[in-house]
């Protein structure tokens, strides 16, 4: 498997981004403008393209205070590089990530059924008392 890291997106990668959430039912939707937006207001983006072409084929995000906590967003890789390994090295990138070895805490939330895959860094869904609360506005 060949790749390269990258933590800023050009604008054909832009594309790559939203062509990637089109795939996916949980950002299915989601416009060039605002995932733009987006990604000015995103701390960190780590994230893997193909060397030669440079489409983007695995990324996320990150938001932190680089202090207490880190929460990561949009884990995603391609269909046809899943299974490859490309997700574990993407999440290693991550929790290993010079900026974030000092957080306190990582965060993430995932279908259950990814629970066992996020365990191989340590995430648990023991989290006490706590609940995940949203408000939506549209």
């Amino acid at each position: 498997m060949n790749f390269e890291a990258i933590e800023r997106l050009s604008d054909d990668q832009m594309e790559d981004l939203h062509r990637l959430y089109q795939a996916e039912w949980w950002s299915k939707g989601r416009k060039k403008a605002d995932i733009e937006r987006m990604l000015k207001h995103s701390d960190l983006i780590v994230a893997f393209c193909e060397p030669d072409s440079k489409r983007l084929i695995a990324f996320s995000r990150i938001l932190t205070d680089y202090v207490y906590r880190a929460s990561i967003f949009d884990v995603i890789v391609e269909a046809s590089y899943r299974g490859d390994g490309l997700g574990r090295i993407l999440i290693d990138a991550i929790v290993n990530h010079p900026d974030l070895k000092s957080v306190e805490g990582l965060y993430l939330y995932c279908l259950p059924e990814m629970i066992p895959f996020y365990q191989k860094w340590g995430f648990t869904d023991d989290v006490g008392n706590q609940r995940l609360m949203r408000k939506v506005q549209l």
